[in-house]
């Protein structure tokens, strides 16, 4: 007599599948009785917006798994990616017959997020033509095939034929909204008039994702209040219509009071001072606040959101990077200063393009009461940045640390007091300089390596780096990335040597070499011995790309110069 196990032990079994993402098991349990179809289909569709086939972006994933893509013919190539593209379909078509009651199991009544930015992909995809479009539109789901400007299907060429994609997502989300009472997360192209609409009937949603914010003109705060009480995250992508600036703030200030925990744009918008202001009426709640694209206007009125002080997570970029704060707003920026060092939870911050991102960050790594664990800082200058520099060392709780910026300029006093800031956080286990490194040397990133037992990522450029760094790197214990973008004279031998010291909390190590000395080239025999060597020890990868174009003399001439003269900028001195 077969033994059957308790239904909620297999649901349990299930979640954990769906915990650990493994759509193939999942997909064999769903097959294998009727017992387990329903919690194993349940979690398929839980995260079918995650699926390999959604958006096409695991495409080359799915590739890669019958053997190289650029092994594979032209047509094997283009069979493999239509197949693709088929099951990426035959996905949508599954969720919206099961809106229609057409399907043996309620797929769509199992569904927590949905992705129309994903429909519009599949719609749009070159591949989604022929058969595949035939079978995706036949029968039940016929009534979505509109096509633009259509009077009437057969009084149009087969050639003029373009499919409406909008009106299609639009009458798709009518008829699926209906029937995912669980849903959580709603993202896409949407209209206002439907969306008002859609969320009267999501009663858990708690996130949405607009690619244009004009479709919360119509009111949406009104109906999020009545009917989604767990709504607390908005992402944008843009809204550049004039009166966006103040419908937002509309919206923000219709919503119930401290609700709003995370707000994001990500595009071009007129956003401003009115919907920073508005968005204060959530200032208890909100902990997350991403402002990509800020036009000068909005730059300035960042201060508006001074009461907003439980943030954890700021991101904030300014779209030209033109807007001197510090120099022409002065007094705006002593109140965003004020502002940040009020947001005593902040964990994460980010500045990009802000020309005044180095004396913003300063006053807020010294404050005693705020401790950091990740920081970006893009587009800053580094001979002008000593005292940034220094107040770096005071955030000794920093996990990750991104900085980018204008290397150029430097004398050997701006490399030592940077380094030796860097080198007192000795929690870091990300640490990425972009052309702020330029002039590093072996000294400096061996200094590094030693300070920072951490690491499990690091980027770095540098000028002349030898195999004299890879002693103080292979006791790097955690290290899982390391790349060089620095002009380097590496030997195979000491790369070798190297991989041979790596142990078990290395493994999957990528080291790129992307600047390589073209005097010091590694031969295509030696980088198949390394990639060998790196696979067997620790299944790592490599990549290894030559310097780009020729060494100019004069260069090495000024950092020596740089190295022996503590005050000397590294073009000083340098004739026409």
């Amino acid at each position: 007599m077969a033994l059957s196990l308790p239904a909620d032990i297999l649901h349990l079994v299930c979640a954990q599948l769906w915990h650990q993402r493994d759509f193939n098991t999942l997909y064999n349990c769903a097959r294998s009785s009727r017992q387990l179809a329903i919690p194993a289909l349940a979690n398929l569709y839980r995260m079918h917006d995650v699926a390999p086939v959604t958006s096409g972006v695991n495409e080359e994933v799915e590739l890669s798994r019958h053997g190289k893509a650029g092994d594979m013919t032209f047509r094997d190539r283009n069979a493999q990616q239509e197949q693709i593209v088929r099951k990426w379909s035959r996905l949508w078509r599954s969720i919206i017959l099961s809106s229609l009651d057409r399907t043996v199991f309620p797929y769509s009544r199992y569904i927590r997020a949905l992705n129309f930015r994903d429909l519009r992909y599949l719609l749009e995809d070159s591949k989604f033509k022929g058969d595949i479009a035939r079978e995706f539109f036949e029968d039940d789901l016929a009534i979505f095939n509109i096509e633009m400007g259509r009077g009437n299907k057969e009084g149009n060429s087969k050639a003029s034929r373009r499919l409406n994609v909008l009106a299609i997502i639009d009458a798709i989300g009518e008829v699926v909204t209906q029937q995912t009472p669980n849903l959580e997360d709603l993202s896409g192209h949407l209209l206002a008039t439907s969306l008002y609409r859609w969320v009267a009937r999501l009663s858990r949603l708690q996130v949405m994702t607009l690619y244009e914010g004009g479709a919360l003109a119509e009111g949406a705060q009104s109906s999020i209040n009545r009917h989604c009480p767990f709504f607390k995250a908005l992402t944008i992508y843009e809204w550049r219509d004039e009166h966006a600036d103040h419908q937002l703030a509309r919206f923000f200030s219709g919503l119930r009071a401290n609700s709003l925990e995370s707000f994001e744009i990500i595009s071009n918008s007129n956003i401003g001072a009115d919907s920073f202001l508005a968005l204060n009426c959530h200032r208890e709640s909100l902990t997350e606040l991403k402002l990509s694209s800020l036009t000068a206007d909005s730059v300035v009125a960042l201060a508006m959101l001074k009461g907003c002080t439980a943030l954890k997570l700021i991101h904030m970029e300014d779209l030209l990077g033109t807007t001197d704060l510090e120099g022409t707003h002065h007094d705006i920026f002593l109140e965003i200063v004020a502002w940040l060092k009020d947001c005593t939870r902040l964990q994460e911050i980010s500045l990009k393009k802000f020309m005044s991102g180095p004396a913003t960050m300063t006053p807020l790594l010294l404050d005693n009461k705020i401790h950091l664990v990740k920081l970006i800082l893009e587009g800053y200058t580094m001979r002008d940045s000593r005292d940034f520099h220094r107040a770096l060392a005071h955030q000794e709780a920093l996990e990750s640390l991104w900085l980018g910026g204008d290397g150029e300029g430097v004398v050997r006093d701006d490399i030592d007091i940077f380094v030796d800031s860097l080198s007192k956080l000795s929690h870091l286990r990300e640490l990425s300089l972009r052309d702020v490194s330029d002039y590093f040397r072996d000294e400096h990133i061996c200094q590094l390596a030693r300070s920072l037992p951490e690491l499990e990522g690091f980027w770095t450029s540098g000028f002349g780096i030898t195999d004299a760094i890879w002693k103080d790197m292979s006791g790097l214990r955690k290290l899982k990335r390391l790349d060089f973008a620095a002009m380097t004279s590496f030997s195979a031998e000491g790369i070798l040597q190297f991989i041979s010291r790596l142990g078990p909390g290395n493994r999957g190590l990528v080291l790129v070499v992307m600047n390589a000395d073209v005097d010091s080239n590694i031969t295509d025999e030696e980088q198949a011995i390394i990639r060998e060597a790196l696979a067997k020890k620790i299944d790592g990868r490599w990549d290894f790309t030559l310097m780009r174009g020729t060494t100019r003399p004069d260069l090495f001439i000024s950092f020596a110069k740089l190295l022996t003269d503590p005050d000397l900028s590294e073009f000083e001195g340098e004739s026409d």
